[in-house]
């Protein structure tokens, strides 16, 4: 089955191939028909099956180009507000689609001017979506396909009264789509009130975790956090990075000592002002930082290539964070490996991810300060073993030959090589031995007692790091505040959406296409 065969029309097909789409995804094969036949639809996938395409793709190849707003996508948070307007901007534009995200932190008066100069898609976040329609911003407003992104999301962060309430305000004669990773009871009732005679659509999950994610956890102490992260930081030497924390002073105080440490990170969460956020994350997209330092909140929605490694800076809450964390690599196709640092508390909460994922967690052993140089000493070999011979070194050695002994060359700039490829930190990071041995069973059995399995825990002490081998859910607790706040606004007036979470002074330009 190829995208020409599902009936989409021939600029969206156009948006299609310049995106380097090529085979559709099994939602996109199945949902794709059912959204241009006109049936409402109930689909259930995990966050990174192309949704987006899903559902953008059928209803932008019925857009009328001047027939001002005709479609409204609802989706959870800001982050993913903006990914999926930026995704359907691509594939829309040959088309002449645009789009406005609409989201708090944003001018208000320039969302109602941007959706009244001829957007046909708006997505939106629901508090300032609700705060627009109840202070009856939008004039005309009767979109004829409404797509609910990321229901249960929409649960979890307290919106569904939110979600009922905007649709009183939406036209009866519509398209709805509800997509949804998990259909528990309070969606499957919401869906019955919102959706007609629905078509469903489910796509079975193979696995929790990807096959291609390499899982490992490291135990330490509290306090070696720190050190333990940049250890291993720098003996993975990863070319881009997601470290995950539990709160915002975590996130801002690590990506502080990593810069410290010379590497270009940069932190990720709900006190950041939105401009702020936006010039993160364009900045980790573009290259430019390598390692982004988040909070799960702040952090969902990110879609974001080529992320070699996840590391979890404190173990997630639950399962879903877990699964949703490190589902940031390993995409497409490519290896990928998440990290998680625990502490012998935190056991319990390990042996919860292990039953429900029912993956392989490796222990492992921190690197220590001569693991860290040796690999890097291997690394430089290959290195210098493949580089290109410049016409200016080849002049600049003869010249140097001429005033000193070639071994006493070769092993002054070898001298100099090495101290930029330095190692720092404690010699030894993280709990070892038999007293962790020890620590390791018990927990184990008092899984196997509580009706676990022995998944997960095996090989890797001792110093074998496989260093060298070789979906979606977050998690909710820590910066909820920063990011609920300024998206519900708190009733009657709605105001807070301007100013609350920390989002002040935002993306001001929330339209694409013009």
């Amino acid at each position: 089955m190829s995208f020409e065969n599902l009936g989409l029309s021939e600029n969206i097909l156009r948006g299609v191939k310049e995106a380097g789409f090529t085979d559709p995804s099994p939602i996109q094969e199945q949902a794709i028909p059912i959204v241009l036949e006109g049936h409402d639809m109930v689909a259930q996938a995990q966050t990174g099956t192309g949704k987006t395409a899903a559902f953008g793709l059928p209803v932008m190849s019925k857009i009328d180009p001047d027939g001002g707003v005709q479609v409204l996508i609802i989706t959870p948070t800001r982050e993913l507000c903006m990914q999926v307007s930026d995704e359907l901007y691509k594939l829309g534009r040959f088309a002449n689609i645009k789009t406005v995200a609409v989201y708090g932190g944003q001018s208000i008066s320039r969302q109602v001017d941007l959706i009244g100069r001829g957007a046909q898609v708006v997505v939106a976040t629901p508090g300032r979506l609700l705060d627009h329609l109840l202070n009856e911003r939008l004039r005309n407003f009767n979109p004829q396909y409404v797509i609910l992104d990321e229901a249960d999301e929409m649960l979890d962060m307290g919106f569904l009264e939110d979600i009922e309430e905007i649709f009183k305000f939406l036209p009866k004669s519509r398209q709805t789509l509800l997509f949804s990773a998990t259909m528990p009871r309070e969606i499957r009732a919401l869906a019955d009130k919102i959706l007609k005679e629905p078509k469903s659509v489910k796509i079975e999950s193979k696995e929790v975790t990807s096959e291609n994610i390499e899982q490992f956890f490291y135990v330490v102490e509290d306090w070696e956090r720190s050190d333990a992260i940049v250890r291993l930081i720098d003996f993975e030497d990863p070319s881009r990075a997601i470290v995950f924390c539990r709160t915002k002073k975590d996130a801002d105080e690590l990506s502080t000592t990593l810069v410290a440490r010379g590497y270009p990170a940069k932190a990720l969460h709900g006190d950041l002002e939105q401009r702020q956020r936006e010039e993160v994350i364009k900045s980790f997209k573009a290259g430019k930082v390598l390692i982004l330092v988040a909070t799960d909140v702040a952090a969902r929605g990110l879609d974001i290539d080529n992320v070699s490694h996840v590391f979890n800076y404190h173990i997630p809450l639950d399962p879903e964070s877990y699964v949703h964390r490190i589902g940031r690599t390993g995409r497409a196709g490519k290896q990928g490996k998440a990290v998680t640092l625990v502490k012998p508390l935190e056991f319990r909460e390990l042996n919860k991810i292990k039953t429900v994922t029912k993956a392989q967690i490796y222990h492992m052993e921190v690197p220590t300060l001569e693991d860290v140089k040796s690999k890097k000493i291997v690394k430089l070999i290959e290195k210098i073993k493949h580089q290109h011979i410049s016409d200016e070194a080849t002049e600049l050695f003869a010249q140097l030959t001429d005033e000193m002994d070639i071994t006493a060359l070769c092993m002054k700039l070898i001298s100099k090589i090495i101290s930029k490829h330095k190692a720092e930190g404690p010699s030894h990071i993280g709990i070892k031995g038999k007293n962790l041995e020890k620590m390791l069973e018990r927990s184990q059995e008092r899984n196997d007692r509580g009706g676990g399995n022995r998944r997960g825990f095996g090989g890797g002490r001792g110093g074998n790091f496989r260093g060298d081998r070789g979906g979606d859910r977050g998690g909710r607790r820590d910066d909820r505040g920063g990011d609920r706040g300024g998206d519900r606004g708190p009733r009657p007036d709605y105001r807070r959406d301007d100013r609350g979470g920390g989002d002040r002074g935002g993306r001001r330009d929330g339209g694409r296409g013009r």
